[in-house]
């Protein structure tokens, strides 16, 4: 049936072109979510600014440095936060040591044992610090000796140095567990376990071999990140260290701040640098793997 051209215009759908394509049309300001963006925004740079601009506030009337230049030079800073470096590197390869078998023979043989240690590994977000360490004390400041004989299999822990730095860095690693584990896991979820596995010992390989240079290797990128996240909870601790007695940075931070107000502002401040410094790595590092491994997917 042969219609007249007006009729055709009258009878195409409105918003298209004659060539069917849909008329783009013009886009709108999204307003409420920039409004949203820059009040969460706000509620986490407003501070922040604050904390800077009052550090540098240290001589009346003019902005200067001598904040950061009196805490840098004051020598308990220099111990405390070379301590809680140590302490942190302790917890990072406890941490790796536990973790990783753990969540590579769950993923492997285990899988149904996955909930329960998920569950286990989110213990430390219902279970406060303050029950912890004091369970800590509790339990490690006496002699553990054998049932019904008075054989000593364990001296008490809180009264060497060594002892107390095993206590807290345990302490560390149960805090830092639900960040290792999860990034752990979530890495694994990306490598093939099984298929890996099965190919390395049809090769020959032990299961050192396995963990060493093949399963470490291809979680690095998650490991980096669990490591940082463990890294920024070890610094910035304050509850642990303070009732075990350990010269850590976070009672050295605590303890300033009662006496002094610029110096506390001006540390806190390069705490959170370090905390946004630790999570930018983090993004760079993986995102990075991640267009790497999309790229070898294909």
């Amino acid at each position: 049936m042969n219609l007249p051209f007006g009729w055709l215009q009258f009878l195409r759908k409105p918003g298209t072109h004659p060539a069917g394509t849909t008329k783009p049309s013009r886009g709108k300001f999204p307003l409420w979510s920039w409004f949203w963006y820059l009040l969460g925004a706000s509620y986490f740079v407003l501070p922040l600014y604050a904390t800077f601009a009052f550090s540098l506030q240290m001589k009346r009337g003019v902005l200067s440095f001598e904040a950061y230049t009196s805490a840098f030079a004051d020598p308990a800073f220099l111990q405390s936060f070379g301590y809680s470096i140590m302490l942190a590197i302790f917890t990072i390869i406890v941490s790796i040591i536990l973790v990783v078998p753990t969540a590579y023979w769950i993923r492997l043989k285990l899988p149904e044992a996955r909930r329960p240690v998920e569950l286990i590994t989110l213990l430390p977000f219902v279970v406060p610090a303050i029950i912890l360490v004091f369970g800590l004390i509790r339990i490690y400041s006496s002699p553990i000796t054998l049932p019904f004989t008075a054989q000593v299999l364990l001296g008490s822990l809180t009264d060497s140095r060594y002892g107390t730095i095993i206590l807290i860095v345990g302490g560390y690693c149960v805090l830092g567990l639900p960040y290792m584990y999860r990034s752990v896991d979530t890495g694994m979820r990306t490598v093939d376990v099984r298929t890996l596995t099965e190919a390395a010992q049809s090769l020959g390989a032990n299961w050192f071999t396995i963990m060493t240079q093949i399963v470490l290797p291809n979680v690095r990128a998650a490991l980096l990140s669990g490591s940082l996240l463990t890294f920024a909870i070890v610094i910035g601790e304050v509850v642990l260290a303070s009732y075990l007695a350990v010269p850590a940075f976070g009672p050295y931070l605590f303890l300033l701040g009662q006496h002094r107000a610029y110096e506390p502002a001006a540390l806190a401040f390069i705490s959170f640098l370090l905390t946004w410094a630790a999570m930018g790595i983090i993004q760079l590092v993986t995102g990075g793997q991640e267009q790497g491994g999309g790229v070898g997917a294909h």
